[in-house]
């Protein structure tokens, strides 16, 4: 079993920046790609990124690209997201969460998830 603790959330101005950090407990962290959802009030769950167990492959929801950069390192149990250009629209409460299927963004795909960390992004 794997249990995840986001981190890094707060309240940004407009083209600014953040950098959330999910971290690891637990077996076979290594062994699982890691992605990032948000969801804002009201609205459903959305895929933001992800990452495959060696690094070698990510994905990223079109609207983020060029902004947000997922990265991990597996020897620390860490995963970060480094967003920039940040918008009123990025506001939500962002998860990280595991699967073995790299490549999926459908929630229900993903196995363990962590409690979220909010952020917001206003003037």
């Amino acid at each position: 079993q794997v249990r995840l603790v986001e981190s890094g959330g707060g309240l940004v101005p407009p083209g600014g920046s953040l950098t959330l950090s999910c971290a690891a407990s637990g077996r076979g962290f290594s062994n699982y790609a890691i992605g990032w959802f948000r969801r804002a009030s009201g609205k459903e769950s959305e895929f933001v990124a992800s990452i495959s167990w060696s690094s070698g492959t990510t994905d990223y929801l079109e609207s983020v690209k060029g902004r947000f950069t997922i990265s991990r390192d597996n020897a620390k149990n860490m995963v970060w997201l480094q967003m920039s250009s940040l918008k009123p629209e990025d506001t939500a409460v962002y998860h990280c969460a595991t699967t073995y299927i790299m490549g999926d963004r459908e929630p229900g795909r993903f196995d363990y998830w962590g409690p979220g960390t909010q952020v917001t992004v206003s003037s």
